[in-house]
């Protein structure tokens, strides 16, 4: 849910139990099992890049993240993908991927007008003349932070065999100029103290993210309210977008 959260080694090997393989991974790598050539923004631990080699893909596929302890849980499981540290402003790519998506709601950690304009901006330069962008944030109308409350518990299992129980808060004064602030809590029963992340995820609703992806010379080609394709509408959970350039 947070990427800082995960630059912490400890955690990242939390993170595919924390965030079990679901329909929205079915429903990207029904997209990347298409496209010849595929950038991952914001890859983590690459779950869904390391499945579509095993599969057997047999294109190019790039993950990008700024989290190396992601990172290295992605190197660890298939080392024939190119995983790339860093964010879009460390590699320049000029029309070289078929498909770029965006999963686990990563668009939602660009917080500022610029960091979404310089994504989608690099994200044109790397598509191909027919290819597309894919992304989902979560719909704003829905409310989804409401439901960030500590009575929520998830209990996963560490690598090592131990439970460990997640929950996540939020102020409770909802959005400011979009912007919700949470704090994500881990832990234990062998911890000597419960470990807390504190985040902050944009929300734009679909007109708003049809203007960024306007200025960077890319428009809407479909948009689904959830993973089986279904419309978009107030009560959605999602806007998953899919893009291609003007």
């Amino acid at each position: 849910m947070v990427d800082q959260a995960f630059a912490d080694p400890s955690l990242a090997a939390l993170y595919d139990s924390l965030n079990p393989w679901g329909p929205g991974d079915d429903f990207y790598l029904g997209l990347l099992r298409e496209a010849g050539s595929v950038l991952d923004i914001g890859c983590g631990t690459g779950r869904l890049l390391r499945r579509a080699r095993a599969e057997g893909h047999r294109g190019r596929l790039m993950g990008l993240d700024p989290a190396p302890a992601m990172l290295v849980q992605a190197r660890r499981a298939r080392p024939d993908v190119e995983w790339v540290l860093g964010d879009v402003r460390v590699r320049h790519w000029r029309q070289e991927f078929d498909l770029v998506v965006m999963t686990g709601h990563a668009f939602q950690e660009l917080l500022t007008d610029d960091d979404i304009r310089t994504c989608l901006h690099a994200v044109h330069a790397a598509l191909r003349g027919d290819g597309r962008l894919v992304f989902e944030t979560r719909n704003p109308a829905a409310r989804p932070w409401e439901r960030w409350t500590p009575d929520r518990v998830h209990e996963i299992t560490a690598p090592d065999g131990t439970p460990v129980r997640v929950w996540h808060e939020t102020p409770g004064t909802g959005p400011e100029r979009g912007r919700v602030r949470f704090t994500e809590t881990y832990a234990g029963p062998h911890w000597p103290a419960p470990r807390s992340v504190h985040g902050v995820l944009r929300f734009l609703d679909a007109t708003a993210l049809e203007g960024f992806l306007a200025e960077a010379g890319l428009t809407v080609a479909a948009r689904y309210g959830d993973w089986d394709r279904s419309p978009l509408t107030p009560t959605a959970p999602e806007i998953i977008t899919v893009a291609r350039r003007a």
